[in-house]
């Protein structure tokens, strides 16, 4: 696989978010994606581990500031990661995971973008479905309990259930196993964050 640049190291990217994000529950978010990301980048492609990293935990960048306008998501974040320094692999990147609110930017194809499509809404969903646990826990969180939110249309609504699943069909994945790998993923790198209450 090529190989692929942000532009910006870790340290300024997550000083760029948190320059454009004063709600901790963002940072969180972007710090859960970034986590979910690289874990997949790992066994995808692991030589651009700091490029999917990037992506992740930038995905949001403009979020906060503009979400009354859900629609030009990710285009406002266009400058801001171009003042920066961000690459136009890096903007495409993260532009490409708004693209089922507006068409008129890129879809998904490389992996990194696919993943990212596929998580983003759904570490969503298994964060407010283990801040639900008595433990408080994704160590102990299972496909099955997971299953069950995800069929509760009610259940944390703002999930959206249609972008998770092009996410997998995307990939190429059932959505089992995508549930099954995201888990894991977010097992990986935070076992002791309560109930990733931001994500």
């Amino acid at each position: 696989m090529a190989t692929l640049t942000a532009g910006i190291a870790r340290d300024d990217a997550l000083a760029l978010l948190k320059a454009h994000n004063a709600d901790p529950f963002h940072i969180t978010h972007g710090e859960t994606v970034e986590g979910v990301i690289r874990y997949f980048a790992r066994d995808i492609d692991p030589e651009n581990e700091e490029f999917w990293g990037t992506v992740g935990l930038l995905h949001d960048l403009d979020w906060e500031e503009h979400a009354d306008d859900p629609a030009n998501h990710t285009v406002y974040a266009k400058a801001l990661l171009e003042e920066a320094g961000g690459t136009p692999e890096l903007i495409r990147a993260i532009q490409s995971h708004a693209s089922s609110v507006n068409p008129g930017l890129p879809a998904p194809e490389l992996a990194m973008e696919k993943v990212l499509y596929a998580t983003d809404e759904l570490t969503g969903l298994i964060g407010a479905a283990v801040k639900m646990r008595p433990s408080k826990s994704v160590m102990d969180f299972s496909v099955k309990s997971l299953k069950k939110k995800f069929k509760d249309k009610s259940f944390a609504a703002g999930c959206s259930r249609d972008v998770i699943r092009q996410g997998a069909e995307m990939l190429g994945w059932e959505l089992n196993e995508l549930f099954d790998r995201t888990i894991k993923a977010m097992q990986s790198f935070a076992p002791d964050k309560d109930a990733f209450s931001a994500a």
